[in-house]
């Protein structure tokens, strides 16, 4: 079966996928990444193309689907914006000692 061939998938995992991409398409997402981003939120789901046989069905799970837009967002809404400034700060110089860093170790091997 080739790369991309969607046959091993049933009706409703492909309905699925459909509605996961018009989505992301709704929200700005270019239609090729939308079409990526949902076939792997469906493969996640239900742990790929539903195949026949015994004993090979995997449980779904929804938390994929759930996952959007909850990451990250309680933490920062409660803090006020000189907290976040300095964390902000505080993660800049963080990343700017580790560049150094990786820079002099890569210099000294």
């Amino acid at each position: 079966m080739p790369r991309g061939d969607k046959s091993a998938y049933t009706d409703k995992q492909k309905r699925q996928a459909q509605h996961i991409e018009e989505g992301y398409i709704d929200r700005g997402v270019p239609e090729e990444e939308a079409e990526a981003r949902a076939w792997a939120t469906v493969n996640k789901m239900t742990g790929g193309g539903k195949k026949s046989g015994s004993g090979r069905g995997k449980e779904v799970t929804t938390a994929p689907a759930k996952k959007g837009g909850k990451a990250g967002g309680a933490a920062a809404a409660s803090r006020t914006a000189a907290e976040r400034s300095a964390s902000a700060k505080k993660a800049a110089r963080t990343r700017a000692r580790n560049a150094a860093n990786r820079k002099r170790a890569g210099s000294s091997a």
